[in-house]
């Protein structure tokens, strides 16, 4: 569940079975009070065009549609005794579009496409703010979601890199708290490497800043990182001794990262 602001108004958004559907009881809410808001999404549903539109929909999306049902609703539309309600909609005709949810944050929910159409009957300025801030959590979220993965990444190869040093440099008579140090001193090797400066030294020279030096590396940099922990645990195998191992990484790091530069530069002119 996710919240975006349209207009003063906060509109919830939800992820069913990797869908997005929007709450038109929130959107109805922006027209008119929270009583209301139940005969407006009545009166949208029984509107010919609105029939018209929810059946193409599912046509297209719903293999299971029951069509012929749906053509019974569009005979009645416009009639004055025609009356249709949501939950009607979706159990004659086997809809999917539009789904309505109980409980405490309930209400009736619709796919993005449909939603946005509502928005036509709220109004034509509230549909188009709807679709922008619509758009602008989907960029947050697949930003989030890009450096998730990166982070999931580096988390993968780290315990290959720690693997590594378990079962090569680190002796078994040794106490935790002396493991801890060997750990610490390994992964010193890979921020100097690519960064030039330990994660302690960091923190000394920005006191001002939350987390650590990788949470603010760039997405060039923990693709370098996430590489270098790998071939540090093959070269850590290999028994190459610590001084020649940082020199061999800071050339890859240099060596890298110039050429995931130029990758961007030359995406950047086309």
């Amino acid at each position: 569940m996710a919240k975006i602001k349209v207009k003063d108004t906060e509109i919830t958004v939800l992820s069913v079975d990797d869908k997005d559907y929007i709450s038109l009881t929130d959107m109805a809410n922006a027209k008119e009070s929270e009583s209301r808001a139940a005969d407006i999404i009545k009166n949208w549903i029984r509107t010919r065009y609105a029939l018209e539109f929810l059946s193409t929909w599912e046509q297209i999306n719903n293999s299971k549609f029951k069509v012929v049902e749906s053509d019974h609703f569009k005979m009645q539309a416009g009639l004055p005794n025609f009356v249709l309600s949501i939950s009607e909609w979706v159990e004659k005709t086997n809809a999917i579009g539009i789904i309505v949810k109980k409980g405490k944050y309930g209400g009736t929910f619709a796919h993005k496409d449909i939603a946005f159409e509502f928005g036509s009957a709220i109004s034509v300025p509230f549909k188009l703010y709807l679709i922008t801030e619509f758009q602008r959590l989907k960029e947050e979220e697949q930003k989030q979601l890009g450096w998730s993965a990166k982070r999931e990444l580096a988390k993968l190869n780290y315990h290959i890199h720690t693997d590594a040093i378990k079962h090569n440099l680190i002796p078994k008579e040794l106490s935790h708290a002396q493991t801890s140090i060997i750990y610490a001193n390994e992964a010193d090797v890979l921020n100097v490497a690519l960064f030039g400066i330990t994660p302690k030294h960091w923190r000394e020279e920005n006191p001002g800043l939350k987390g650590n030096i990788r949470d603010y590396a760039t997405i060039n940099e923990l693709i370098c990182l996430s590489n270098m922990e790998n071939l540090n645990a093959l070269f850590i195998n290999e028994k190459m001794h610590q001084k020649e191992r940082l020199i061999k990484l800071n050339k890859i790091a240099i060596q890298q990262m110039s050429i995931l530069q130029d990758v961007e530069k030359r995406k950047l002119l086309k």
